[in-house]
């Protein structure tokens, strides 16, 4: 029988620093758009955040993502022009009092970022069939996410702000970086040394929405009724 005890450590808590550390990354972390410095993300410290990002949790340690590291213009410039056609197909998508706010607000920093970084889900990685992956075939998906944020969350440390770009019709970026098949994009990140970060999330300062009440969030054992919703 396996005996698992000589790969064990030790897990209990942090110290307090050290802890404050975590929870200061995760309540400073921003989506920066505009706040990029010209400074080049050095090589050990862009390596220590891919290294941070393949470190993420992943069902049945399927490992699914890749990292395409985008530096150079002529790319840039390519996704820029996919952005901007997806960009003015999604403001037509707003109400139109929405649509002012929608457009006076700055949803990207690919040509501002000295790097740019498209993390991707390989689907067909580990085959057919993943422990885990079983009766739901979009943990991969899911799983990359986590990497996605085991960068972010790093990269805050480094003082390198992210920027998540959503906003693409997906035959385009695949054309543009050239992907197979089977590869999903899952993120198109933007990357760069900042020297200020807004104290709250920008589209909550400027208006678009505000955070919610966690209080409202979180339910006990099951899903509440609607009367249970409604009360008060």
């Amino acid at each position: 029988m396996y005996d698992p005890s000589p790969h064990l450590k030790h897990a209990g808590p942090f110290a307090a620093d050290e802890r404050a550390a975590v929870y200061r990354a995760i309540f400073t972390r921003r989506d920066v758009r505009s706040e990029f410095t010209q400074r080049p993300v050095e090589a050990p410290v862009l390596q220590r955040l891919l290294t941070a990002a393949h470190h993420a949790p992943s069902v049945g340690f399927m490992q699914p993502w890749n990292f395409v590291v985008i530096r150079n213009p002529g790319v840039k410039a390519e996704v820029q022009q996919a952005f901007d056609t997806a960009n003015a197909e999604a403001v037509k998508m707003f109400p139109d009092n929405r649509q002012p706010l929608y457009s006076s607000l700055k949803l990207q920093g690919i040509t501002d970022a000295p790097v740019n970084l498209c993390i991707t889900c390989d689907r067909a990685r580990g085959g057919e069939v993943v422990l885990g992956r079983t009766h739901n075939r979009d943990m991969d998906l899911y799983s990359t996410v986590c990497a996605v944020q085991n960068l972010w969350l790093a990269a805050r440390s480094e003082g390198v702000g992210v920027g998540w770009v959503s906003i693409f019709n997906d035959a385009d970026l695949r054309h543009i970086l050239r992907l197979p098949e089977t590869v999903v994009p899952v993120a198109y990140l933007c990357l760069g040394y900042v020297d200020a970060l807004y104290e709250a999330p920008e589209l909550e300062i400027k208006g678009w929405r505000q955070r919610l009440a966690i209080e409202d969030l979180v339910f006990q054992d099951r899903w509440p009724s609607a009367a249970d919703l409604n009360v008060g």
